[in-house]
Parts: C-alpha cells; sequence; structure tokens
C-alpha cells in the first residue's frame, strides 16, 4: 500500500468580491504548494470549505485541482457531505479523475452511534470510487466521538479500498493504536499541525495541514531537525508554529488562513458563511503578527 509521505496541504477555496469559486485561483495555489515541495493536497476538506460548496462547485473544484497539479500533487478528495447522496456522487465523479484516493468525514447530524454502523456508511461511499484509496476523516469537528482502533479493525474487513485515517486529533494513545493495526497497514497521516513533533515522535511518516499551505518550509525544517535528533531546532520551529496558531486561533482559523496566503501574493478571498470575515482593521492586525512569526 503506498502511503502519504512528507507534507499533505489541505488548501483553501479561493472566492471572489462576490462570494463565488475564484476557479484560476486553484492555478496558483498549486504552482506554490509545488515550489514549497508539498508532496499533495487534501482537496475540499475542512480548510477547504468543502461543506460549504455545493456539489457541482466541488466537481469543478476537484477537476481544477487534478489539471493545476499537471502530476507533480497527490490528490486526495474530500467527498463528505450531509447527504449520502452528494456524497456517493461526488465519488462517482472522483472515480473519473486522475486522484490518489477520496475521503470523508464522519456525518455531523444524524450520526452513527456505533462503530460498524460507520463503518458500513463508509464501506458504501468508498465502493464508489473502487479504483481509489479511501481514507476516513476523523475529525472532533464531526461530533463524532467512536473508537477509530475499532474502526479500522472492522473496516479492513469489509472496506476493500481502505487506505487509512486521516487522523485529526490530539488522542495520541488513540493514534499510536491506530498505526498498529494489523501490523502497521494503515496509512495514517497526522493531522495536527502544532502537535506534529508529537506525531513524528509517535511514528508518523506524512501530515495533512492547513497551515503547511503557507509555511512549508518551517515544517520541513523541523521534520529535518526531529530526525536528526537536534530538539533545540525543533522548539524554535515551534516558536514559530505556536506564533502562526495564536493569530488562526484569534481571528479564525479559515479566513486567517487564507489571508496568510497573502504573504505569498495569493488572495483567496473570505470564507463563506456562517464563517465570519475578518475586517480590514483585523487583517493589517493578523498580517502584521504573521510577519513578526518570522516563518517566510
Amino acid at each position: 500500500m503506498t502511503k502519504l509521505t512528507g507534507l499533505i496541504a489541505a488548501p483553501h477555496t479561493p472566492f471572489d468580491a462576490n462570494g463565488e469559486v475564484n476557479y484560476p485561483v486553484i492555478d496558483q495555489i498549486a504552482e506554490h504548494l509545488i515550489r514549497q515541495d508539498v508532496k499533495g493536497a487534501y482537496v475540499c476538506g475542512t480548510t477547504g470549505e468543502g461543506i460549504h460548496c455545493s456539489v457541482e462547485e466541488r466537481k469543478k473544484i476537484a477537476e481544477r485541482w487534478v489539471s493545476a497539479s499537471q502530476g507533480q500533487l497527490s490528490i486526495t478528495l474530500h467527498t463528505g457531505a450531509l447527504s449520502i447522496a452528494d456524497a456517493l456522487e461526488l465519488s462517482r465523479h472522483a472515480e473519473t479523475l486522475d486522484i490518489f484516493a477520496t475521503s470523508v468525514i464522519g456525518p455531523c447530524f444524524f450520526k452513527p452511534s456505533t462503530v460498524d454502523d460507520l463503518v458500513e456508511y463508509c464501506r458504501i461511499i468508498a465502493a464508489a470510487a473502487p479504483s481509489k484509496g479511501f481514507y476516513y476523516y476523523h475529525s472532533g469537528m464531526s461530533g463524532l466521538n467512536l473508537d477509530m482502533e475499532q474502526f479500522l479493525i472492522a473496516g479492513a474487513d469489509r472496506i476493500p479500498n481502505l487506505s487509512g485515517m486521516k487522523f485529526n486529533s490530539s488522542d495520541m494513545y488513540e493514534y499510536q493504536r491506530c498505526l498498529r493495526v494489523n501490523n502497521g497497514k494503515f496509512d495514517i497521516p497526522f493531522g495536527v499541525d502544532e502537535f506534529l513533533p508529537a506525531g513524528l515522535a509517535c511514528g508518523a511518516v506524512g501530515a495533512v495541514g492547513s497551515t503547511y499551505n503557507y509555511a512549508a518550509p518551517l515544517y520541513y525544517r523541523l521534520i529535518d531537525s526531529f530526525n536528526q535528533g537536534n530538539h533545540q531546532d525543533v522548539a524554535t520551529c515551534m516558536d514559530k508554529v505556536i506564533a502562526i496558531i495564536r493569530v488562526l486561533v484569534q481571528f479564525g482559523g479559515v479566513a486567517a488562513g487564507k489571508l496568510a496566503m497573502q504573504l505569498h501574493g495569493i488572495n483567496l478571498g473570505d470564507p463563506r458563511r456562517p464563517l465570519r470575515p475578518i475586517t480590514a482593521e483585523q487583517k493589517c492586525v493578523a498580517l502584521e503578527a504573521f510577519r513578526a512569526a518570522d516563518f517566510i
């Protein structure tokens, strides 16, 4: 099984002043990620506001990412939706594209109450893109609190194309248990940027995150220092990571993350409601704080 290695960015979806998807800017994001040696993109996830986009928009976004990456980025498409009918339509469309894998977050309104129910939900959706790998997207934002080790154990027998899990949780005990299912068979890219050193210490070989869009060199330095045992430099890198995360927490992760891309000359617009856009005054303050973090 091919595993995701290195940094995988969770890119933002660019919107114009009218709140419409600004498709040409996707090309700019892809070119930037390739220049930064980012290995892949997790498209239309949380950072990409996939749930805020229509099915037709998401299909066009997916197609644009495939063409923009020119085979140089490993593309994982998040096809999760509130309606399983939409998730199936998106997954069937993903099956026709030159991508690495599909992925879905757990249902966040009517929630499966057992691991078996979640596995069956994922089995149905994964079967709509049978030639692609399938990653469950484990995130507290879904409101699900099921045992992910047991999900992988059960899923191994029922989801033929189950590749692993995008693990967006700071529960490092659960992460370590997931890494060990079926003697390490599954790919479990780590998904909490500010916990990356912990993920590396536990055995992560790939990481998916939003700050890798604009701070990838900092994280590659962190990974190199970790691998060399230079813990002092890991801590120095984390000083900058923490400074970045403080801005995201203060002004909203998606909105502030989009703003950070302006440091690279890419304008992604504001997030869609109900996410609150940043005011002009707040943008000045946030940009100043990003520059003070000195991560570029």
